[in-house]
């Protein structure tokens, strides 16, 4: 059997995806190591609950001989590491948590890796890769009329969340420059798409109108992001794993900047289309205005244009086509929201995943 990936965060929203949509079109078999905090979901990963060629480990990248005994049994051919606390607003009210699974779990990661790769032959050095997934947030904030980030900008974080986020990036670089792991670094902008946790944006958007519930603005609306459908984002990541250079580091974006006001009347415009009201109203007409939270950045925009002139990637959905496509995904699966809403996907583990070990 083919040497193994080592996906970590592979049961979280993005980290989900790649796994079903690596697994859907590759043999190669992954390791996925999850410690199933209140966003991993194995529900996630249901279609995949018989693959042998999915294997699921239940911990944390923080646990140092979990991490050993991982690369001493598997031997992973590359690290993919989705594991990270990522909503600004936790990271507001408790961010000691980003501290541990940021910065302190990357850098056990990385010594992990970096104790594996160093007892490899040459071979499996050269063909060794940790790819380190990061944010556009490390970058601050745009002016209205800035140019979009590109991957020389400097960092200037303004939240806990992005600060760790940035502190592990530098740690990614760092074990490069000093000890020769070959590191890959991306950078994405804002993430939508099928099993999202429904405290972001547009999923709480969908599970809100459809709830007859309020659908909350931050401030005026006019906060600006680069909207990237999750199955880009995973075509991305593949792309820099099989050919991106060596200590480089690369925007993955959708080249779709909106307004957040924009982006629930489009939502509220599509419900209004698939699933209208009963009582006739138009959603938009639960939109509440909320006061902002604080240090919200007013703007990311991505530059994508360095991995697609040397990597040859670019974005397959625009935004019409992928918010339609995430639109009817929820509408498709009301059982997994209910779910996550509840609290009952933390279940899923002991019912359907207990008897994989």
């Amino acid at each position: 059997m083919q040497k193994p990936l080592l996906v970590t965060g592979g049961a979280g929203f993005i980290g989900a995806n790649f796994v079903l949509d690596w697994l859907a079109g590759c043999n190669t078999p992954i390791i996925n190591l999850d410690c199933l905090t209140y966003a991993g979901n194995m529900e996630n990963l249901a279609r995949i609950k018989n693959d042998k060629r999915h294997i699921f480990v239940k911990g944390s990248i923080s646990d140092s001989d979990l991490l050993a005994d991982l690369f001493t049994q598997h031997q992973p051919s590359a690290v993919v590491n989705f594991a990270a606390e990522s909503h600004v607003d936790r990271s507001i009210h408790a961010p000691e948590d980003f501290i541990q699974t940021n910065i302190v779990g990357t850098f056990r990661l990385l010594e992990a890796a970096r104790g594996y790769w160093n007892g490899l032959a040459s071979d499996g050095q050269n063909n060794f890769r940790f790819l380190h997934v990061s944010t556009d947030e490390v970058y601050g904030s745009l002016k209205k009329d800035d140019p979009a980030f590109r991957e020389d900008n400097r960092y200037e974080p303004n939240s806990p969340y992005s600060a760790s986020k940035a502190a592990s990036d530098h740690l990614v670089r760092a074990y490069h420059h000093t000890y020769g792991l070959p590191v890959l670094t991306t950078n994405c902008s804002n993430n939508y798409g099928p099993y999202q946790f429904p405290e972001k944006l547009i999923p709480l958007l969908i599970a809100n109108a459809l709830a007859d519930k309020p659908l909350p603005v931050y401030g005026d609306g006019q906060q600006i992001r680069d909207w990237l459908y999750v199955g880009d984002h995973c075509a991305g990541i593949r792309r820099v794993l099989e050919a991106g250079n060596i200590g480089e580091t690369y925007n993955i974006g959708g080249w779709n900047e909106m307004a957040n006001l924009d982006i629930v009347h489009t939502v509220c415009a599509l419900l209004d289309e698939a699933r209208p009201r009963a009582d006739g109203k138009l959603y938009r007409e639960q939109i509440t205005f909320v006061t902002d939270r604080p240090g919200h950045d007013r703007r990311y925009a991505i530059d994508a244009s360095k991995i697609e002139r040397e990597l040859g990637w670019k974005p397959a959905e625009t935004f019409a086509t992928g918010i339609r496509k995430t639109i009817q995904w929820y509408l498709d699966n009301a059982e997994w929201i209910a779910h996550v809403q509840s609290g009952a996907y933390r279940d899923w583990l002991d019912k359907n995943y207990a008897e994989r070990g």
